[in-house]
């Protein structure tokens, strides 16, 4: 998984093309990942969203990323677990709509958190495997396109659940 790094830390911190926030369908922020991105990003991140008018489960959307490091943060609304396979196919969802919306608007570096295993309560290490099969098979897919992926791990457990995934 050459093209995928493990960064444990804060993902409002990273320096890259975007980042991705776990949000709700709202986009107006939240809890989580989701509060620390709106906070840092300051009030004009807000404004934008509030023009975006929303995000459905696994699709995601754009906006700039005004005070953060990085240039764009792109927001995915992950499911809320419920034990269905859908869960499974709408977490996918997430991570391959986040690269293509990224290929779209020509960004080469992505970071990600571990979406949905926050207040939404997928299960962590069932969401390591699907993000990490999901990103890489769309690497495989768009070999052709150079994509820097950094999977952000706010905390020990779930660095090691990364680490773990790289392994198999």
């Amino acid at each position: 998984m050459k093209n995928i790094k493990i960064v444990q830390g804060d993902i409002t911190k990273l320096t890259l093309d975007a980042i991705v926030n776990a949000a709700n369908k709202t986009l107006l922020g939240g809890l989580g990942v989701d509060g620390a991105i709106h906070k840092a990003a300051g009030p004009e991140l807000l404004a934008e969203c509030r023009q975006l008018h929303g995000c459905e489960t696994g699709q995601a959307k754009i906006t700039k990323g005004y005070k953060l490091p990085a240039k764009f943060v792109i927001h995915t609304v992950g499911p809320i677990y419920s034990g269905s396979k859908q869960d499974n196919e709408l977490l996918k969802d997430c991570y391959i709509n986040s690269l293509a919306l990224a290929r779209d608007h020509n960004l080469h570096s992505i970071a990600f958190p571990a979406i949905s295993t926050g207040a939404y309560g997928f299960p962590a290490a069932p969401a390591a495997h699907i993000a990490f099969t999901a990103v890489q098979n769309w690497l495989t897919e768009h070999s052709d396109y150079q994509m820097k992926v950094i999977m952000c791990a706010f905390d020990a457990k779930t660095a090691e659940l990364y680490r773990a995934e790289v392994k198999k």
